[in-house]
């Protein structure tokens, strides 16, 4: 269990803060994550890696010379913000172009991804890569489904090698993609992980039980069976990557990873067998880590990690880095940084607004505030159907998101601003409080909203029904989710589609709105029935079936929320 914290909510901007401090000669401590304390040569690739927290020393841990220039932090198990990622790779960006890396999870590919559309428009030159090593969330054939689990490490050494050497961005992005095609992982739990002030694990395993094929987020193993001996568990991880072996490889790059409980020990133990089931396979292996490098909080278990090495990958995966995890080959003559970091933000300042559209503000920020309320008091809810399938921090997501909200809108109305604006900013504060992909899609889904809206105009029907379509292509054009995949889309959709049809009818706001919320309700119960296609519960599909998609439950929740709302302001 974790038990050092104050607030649960402050866990990991706490700790990063901490970490910055014992680690000052080689990181500087950035809002949203760390960059580099010493200096870096003009015109170098930037490596700029990140994720959710919960899984020192992955990401911090990696930045040093050799090896990553910054690195972005979520929340626990939650990913960065689009802004957070965005802000720290201008800190990083040394003008020769950058390389992102994160692990295949719904949340990183939309965070980062709009993240580096916003930085091209600016200029910058950014590549995306990311990790796909975990063999037991997809099969070879689909390997880009794959999720990103302890193989981080590897693909951002290369990476980080790569653009130390003085490569271009395109030789990074090629070799950085040529190592992740070439690693494998496969790990297993034997007691799951607890969130900070959270009165249980995310998952149990039972008594006497080895969870296998686990994700780093909390996520259950694929399967559970009897616990083995520890040649047995060797040959049960080994034999599992072995079998995704290419052909003429001679060479392998090996870390056998802890997930936060398990002693040093027992993984020298393991190590023990894993090595010389490796030469009985007629591989050399070159620079071997043991130790922890991707955890998860308290998870008790470890897995293990293989690159087919080739001599280019062999060089690079050799080559020296020093970073707080990991220190390897010749020291590097490195001298602090001096120049200023600006870490402030200025106050957000916004266009004039009518009288009308500020009273719409108002009621914008209203409704935000019975969201918000509503959100809270189904956390535990949401969370619990949450971990039927995933890791189980919908419901605290949801919570931070609409609290970030509400007061990013009441700032924005006390500032004089429109109906669009309120909307808007609220969009932003939800994604960067809450991170993830519910985080991500809700900010995606108000500011695209927002734009339906004028800081000029009352809020009218039309212009509610139209933002309503505008969210709903914003969503499943970045977030990538169709009906059918098990996520807030086979909610949004029928909420929208309703909402559309009633008012083109003739029904008022209200009414249409009330009967798009029941469509989104019984949407949102019916996704029981099916299996999830995207996000973190698709490798668990069994394990989902029979239990509703949490984000299509809570945007169910918030229609009728609003629906509550607009029928109240009616009456009176």
């Amino acid at each position: 269990m974790t038990t050092i914290f104050d607030a649960p909510e402050d866990f990991a901007t706490t700790a990063l803060a901490g970490f910055a401090a014992v680690y000052s000669r080689y990181v500087r401590h950035v809002k949203g994550g760390v960059v580099r304390s010493t200096k870096v040569p003009k015109g170098k690739v930037s490596v700029v890696i990140g994720g959710g927290s919960g899984h020192y020393p992955a990401f911090a841990g990696y930045v040093g010379p050799g090896l990553a220039d910054a690195a972005v932090a979520g929340d626990v198990f939650a990913s960065p913000s689009t802004a957070a990622v965005a802000r720290v790779c201008r800190y990083a960006d040394q003008g020769g172009g950058i390389l992102l890396g994160f692990g295949n999870y719904a949340g990183d590919v939309l965070n980062f991804g709009v993240a580096a559309e916003r930085l091209r428009a600016e200029g910058i030159d950014v590549r995306i890569v990311p990790v796909t090593d975990d063999v037991a969330s997809a099969p070879m054939d689909a390997a880009a489904k794959r999720r990103g689990i302890a193989g981080d490490l590897v693909v951002f050494k290369i990476a980080g090698a790569a653009a130390e050497a003085g490569m271009n961005l395109d030789e990074v992005e090629r070799v950085t993609r040529r190592a992740n095609d070439r690693t494998v992982s496969f790990g297993v739990a034997f007691k799951g992980c607890t969130l900070p002030g959270a009165p249980a694990p995310l998952f149990t395993v039972p008594h006497g039980q080895i969870a296998l094929g686990l994700g780093i987020h909390g996520e259950p193993g694929i399967k559970e069976e009897a616990i083995v001996s520890a040649k047995d568990l060797a040959r049960l991880l080994t034999d599992k990557l072995l079998a995704e072996r290419p052909a003429a490889t001679t060479k392998v790059g090996v870390v056998l990873n802890g997930l936060g409980a398990t002693k040093y020990e027992e993984l020298f133990v393991l190590w023990t067998t894993i090595s010389a089931l490796l030469k009985d396979a007629g591989l050399d292996v070159v620079a071997p880590e043991a130790g922890e490098f991707v955890t998860s909080l308290d998870m008790q278990g470890c897995s293990l990690t293989l690159l087919w090495l080739d001599d280019e990958l062999e060089t690079l995966w050799s080559a020296a880095c020093d970073t707080p995890v990991l220190r390897r080959g010749a020291t590097f003559a490195t001298e602090l940084a001096t120049d200023a970091l600006d870490d402030t933000e200025g106050q957000t300042t916004f266009a004039p607004a009518s009288e009308r559209s500020k009273e719409a503000g108002r009621c914008v920020a209203g409704l935000l505030a019975d969201i918000a309320t509503a959100l809270k008091d189904a956390e535990e809810e949401l969370g619990r159907i949450d971990a039927q399938s995933g890791d189980g921090d919908h419901g605290q997501g949801m919570r931070r998101g609409s609290a970030a909200a509400l007061d990013a809108a009441n700032a924005a109305v006390t500032a004089g601003a429109g109906a669009a604006s309120v909307l808007a900013v609220a969009g932003d504060a939800w994604a960067d409080r809450a991170g993830g992909t519910s985080g991500a899609i809700w900010g995606l889904l108000l500011r695209s909203w927002s734009n339906a809206l004028s800081d000029s105009d009352a809020i009218e029907k039309d212009a509610a029904v139209k933002g309503a379509r505008l969210a709903l292509d914003g969503v499943t054009r970045l977030g990538r989710a169709r009906l059918g995949d098990k996520t807030l889309v086979d909610a949004l959709v029928p909420f929208v589609e309703a909402l559309e049809r009633e008012a083109a009818s003739g029904g008022s706001l209200p009414d249409a709105w009330q009967s798009a919320a029941a469509a989104a309700t019984s949407a949102a119960d019916a996704t029981s029935a099916l299996t999830p296609k995207l996000g973190r519960a698709r490798p668990l599909a069994e394990k989902s079936i029979g239990h509703p998609d949490a984000g299509a439950i809570s945007l169910a929740l918030v229609a009728r929320v609003a629906s509550d709302y607009l029928v109240e302001r009616t009456v009176r």
